[in-house]
């Protein structure tokens, strides 16, 4: 991949979404905090005069106290009054859920439809099991049972209804969205036709949250701070296998040869350090100082404490379970650590989102390296899907790479 291709496909982005997108201003930002949390409200404010963002603004929830809630209260507590909120603001693009508000919606519980699809699929399996038992050497039972695995696979999936706050806050516009499983997101960069219709609809949204409050500050500070000179410092890059090549790849393997691809685009950018790694072992501990910039995987919620990082730095871990909590100071997620080790934005799942979830790397460190779109532009554009599991954490108006002189002078 090189800087024509980057090029290529930040245009692709300014093509598939509307021009007041390009770039996100203060002006179109507002912030949800929780009333139950008096500490929500002094960061929201203290957030809105850092980035001169109207006073007028901010909306207010009135939630528990807690990072998980329940499809119900979520409609009646979170969504009904954000949409009502939204309705005197018309120019908004982009919402900010402060510390204090909920992180995880809760899945619901089975339909009587859904339920009667397990009964019979398990009703499938016994059968199917005895057949088997009785007639081992029957290969077309082996085909049965392969494509029934997949049927039970496919309901499973279908029936998780789990979802990050802000993920399902992004199509909070469109009411009557499915609730199982995930919804195409039309802004992304990659997608092609039908995905596209309802893109106005779509919400970009980002969180500044964090164990304690003085990290939230931390995030803030850091983001308006590194924004005057640019991030500076290496790109660290943790593939598992070689480059793969031009291969029509799925999976794993698409994500990984994604990250070589990122690693690639930047060294040919030449404004950063470029370290990638192509073994399966992640970066050791205490390898990897001056990190502004990182992506690898898979040490599943087990940070590896390896970087050493610069102000301002950005980067996600691919595993299922790094946002999980954002409260819990002593877990071990990769979210969590990285908050409180110095990174000023990272991204993670609230659970099981499937690889083909997570962001396209080459897609977000390109248009990030780019350095005209904000931190929540980058996401939203390399994010496959809505009303899912993913979260970012950040400056939703941090551009860190927007000051560098040979970026500026493009």
């Amino acid at each position: 991949m090189n800087r024509r291709w980057v090029s290529g496909l930040s245009g692709l982005f300014f093509f598939l979404v509307a021009p007041s997108v390009w770039a996100l201003s203060p002006s179109e930002v507002a912030v949800v905090f929780n009333k139950a949390v008096p500490v929500s409200e002094t960061l929201a404010d203290e957030y809105m005069a850092l980035r001169g963002i109207p006073s007028s603004q901010k909306i207010a929830l009135f939630v528990s106290d807690t990072e998980r809630i329940d499809r119900n209260h979520y409609e009646t507590r979170i969504a009904e009054p954000v949409r009502l909120a939204l309705l005197a603001m018309p120019r908004i693009q982009c919402l900010v859920t402060m510390y204090g508000v909920p992180l995880t919606v809760v899945d619901p519980g089975l339909t009587p439809s859904e339920m009667e699809t397990r009964q019979r699929l398990a009703q499938e399996r016994l059968v199917l099991e005895a057949k088997r038992a009785a007639h081992p050497d029957d290969k077309g039972l082996d085909a049965e049972w392969t494509d029934l695995q997949q049927r039970v696979t496919q309901a499973q999936r279908a029936r998780d209804k789990n979802a990050s706050v802000d993920s399902e806050l992004m199509l909070v516009k469109r009411p009557g969205s499915p609730l199982s499983f995930w919804v195409a997101n039309p802004l992304f960069a990659a997608r092609r036709g039908q995905a596209r219709a309802g893109a106005s609809e779509v919400l970009l949204v980002s969180r500044l949250d964090a164990p304690e409050p003085a990290t939230v500050r931390r995030l803030m500070a850091d983001a308006v701070d590194v924004e005057g000179t640019g991030l500076s410092g290496t790109a660290y890059f943790d593939a598992r296998w070689k480059m793969p090549g031009k291969k029509d790849l799925g999976g794993y393997a698409l994500y990984d040869r994604s990250i070589h691809r990122s690693a690639d685009a930047l060294e040919t950018q030449a404004f950063l350090t470029v370290v990638k790694d192509a073994r399966e072992a992640l970066f050791s501990p205490r390898s990897c100082p001056d990190a502004a910039l990182y992506c690898g995987w898979y040490s599943l919620g087990t940070y590896v404490d390896a970087f050493d990082w610069k102000k301002g730095a950005v980067g996600y871990h691919i595993a299922s379970s790094e946002c999980t909590t954002l409260k819990n100071a002593s877990s071990s997620i990769w979210c969590v650590q990285m908050l409180q080790r110095g990174v000023a934005a990272t991204i993670g799942p609230v659970g099981e989102p499937y690889v083909q979830a997570f962001p396209m790397p080459e897609m977000f460190f390109g248009f990030l390296a780019d350095g005209r779109l904000t931190l929540v532009e980058c996401y939203a554009a390399s994010l496959p899907f809505l009303s899912w599991k993913m979260v970012l954490v950040g400056d939703p108006l941090y551009r860190p790479f927007y000051a560098k002189p040979a970026l500026r002078n493009r």
